[in-house]
């Protein structure tokens, strides 16, 4: 079996674009269904576990949900879900936007549930090879192994989903006291009944904040030290006018515009995204560094404008090296663990493609040539297409690897993929898989 599409990873993009198919597939019928299958290296679906602190929210709206805003009648949506739950009026009354995180993974669970005869999960890919036929590529073989076997997909296209990658400090590696903040609440229920006394947290970040809030609430003896550059947490900018840029409409203007605008709307509008931390955390924050001065019991220390320099571990903790950036004085702050809410980047969305990579076409800065549609830019010879959900940024824009377009976005890849199959079907390459489009109104393009 040819399959239309393989997917490698099963993160939300995937999902969403699972999703897409399963509704495109419902109203074309059987015999101009697109075929599918996804690939992810994980036992079952899971989406930042180590985050999933349980009084963290959302920071986008419910309805960026995987589906409302390209089929807003779908039955995958969040509101959908809270229905099946028996929770909607519940959250209706809650007259709030931004659902907890672990409210929106179960979400997120639930419809990944949905169309799991799409996807093998334990199955990470080692491999994709061309398929050629008269010196052009028209497939892909995809090969991925699980356990001790190997299996092999082919398709006439490839969406490659693999998410972001954890970074820490420059020299920092990580180790049992060590930890990147993916790894959090996987590792903090290891300390139980060990009695911590003062854990240091790198990071200016949404999530930095958040886990400085939840190791002081979970150890009331410990000290907590934040880490950063900066003079304090910077407020993430998540205005009425500012909140344009992940509309669908941006992703159109980011990527038509000249280079030099495009490094001015990243430099403009960074701050709806980039280490910075919801106002109202960060006002809980203080009043609780102010409180505790006026009582004397300080737990809450604030190292600011500097940064970790130098990790060492012994058997019994960590003495980091922390080093002001005003005056270069460097500070030894001796801790059980060190937290690294240092970001992620994301993965070479073609670093597992092999040879099909060398047809792909990169800029002068090295960079992946992605057109509009999210169909990477390849030699003439090579007709499978290559689709990245992710590492998209510098083509398409803030929302490259954010859920706020992911419903949009999944939309257009699937009219992508429909489009050529058409124009192969005129040429005689294949048969039509279906009519084009996610079936609803879509914002201009």
């Amino acid at each position: 079996m040819i399959h239309d599409l393989i997917g490698i990873g099963f993160g939300p993009s995937n999902v969403a674009m699972a999703i897409a198919l399963s509704e495109h597939n419902a109203r074309v019928g059987r015999q101009e269904a697109v075929t599918a299958h996804f690939f992810e290296q994980q036992p079952g679906f899971g989406w930042h576990r180590g985050m999933l602190i349980d009084d963290a929210t959302m920071q986008v709206s419910f309805m960026k949900d995987l589906v409302t805003l390209r089929n807003p009648s779908s039955e995958y949506s969040f509101l959908c879900y809270l229905q099946s739950k028996g929770r909607l009026i519940d959250f209706v009354n809650h007259k709030n936007l931004f659902p907890l995180r672990v409210e929106f993974h179960d979400y997120f669970e639930w419809a990944a549930a949905k169309v799991d005869d799409m996807v093998s999960y334990g199955h990470q890919v080692v491999s994709v090879e061309p398929v050629l036929r008269d010196g052009v590529v028209e497939y892909v073989d995809v090969t991925a192994r699980s356990g001790d076997e190997l299996v092999t997909h082919r398709a006439r296209n490839l969406i490659v989903g693999t998410g972001l990658r954890p970074v820490m400090p420059e020299g920092v590696e990580r180790t049992d006291r060590v930890w990147h903040n993916s790894d959090l609440l996987r590792k903090v229920d290891a300390l139980e009944g060990t009695d911590p006394r003062r854990f240091i947290v790198v990071g200016a970040g949404q999530s930095a904040a958040e886990n400085v809030a939840y190791l002081h609430r979970r150890f009331p003896a410990a000290e907590i030290c934040a880490v950063f550059s900066r003079y304090g947490y910077s407020p993430a900018d998540d205005s009425s006018f500012a909140n344009r840029i992940f509309d669908p409409q941006a992703v159109d203007e980011y990527f038509t515009a000249p280079e030099d605008v495009k490094r001015r709307l990243m430099g403009y509008h960074g701050n709806t995204n980039y280490s910075v931390v919801d106002i109202d955390l960060i006002d809980d924050l203080y009043r609780q560094a102010y409180q505790e001065k006026v009582l004397g019991e300080e737990r809450l220390r604030f190292l600011n404008i500097s940064r970790l320099t130098g990790v060492e571990e012994s058997a019994d903790g960590v003495r980091a090296t922390v080093t002001s950036l005003v005056t270069g004085e460097e500070s030894v702050v001796d801790a059980d663990v060190v937290v690294c809410a240092t970001g992620y980047l994301q993965a070479d969305g073609l670093g597992l493609l092999g040879e099909v990579a060398e047809r792909c076409h990169r800029d002068e800065q090295g960079r992946v040539r992605v057109e509009r549609d999210y169909r990477v830019a390849t030699d003439p010879e090579l007709r499978c297409g290559i689709y990245l959900q992710g590492g998209t940024e510098h083509t398409h824009g803030i929302t490259s690897s954010l859920l706020s377009n992911t419903a949009i976005r999944v939309g257009e890849i699937l009219d992508s993929i429909l489009d050529r199959d058409l124009k192969g079907a005129s040429d005689g390459a294949r048969p039509v898989a279906g009519a084009a489009g996610g079936g609803v109104p879509q914002p201009a393009r």
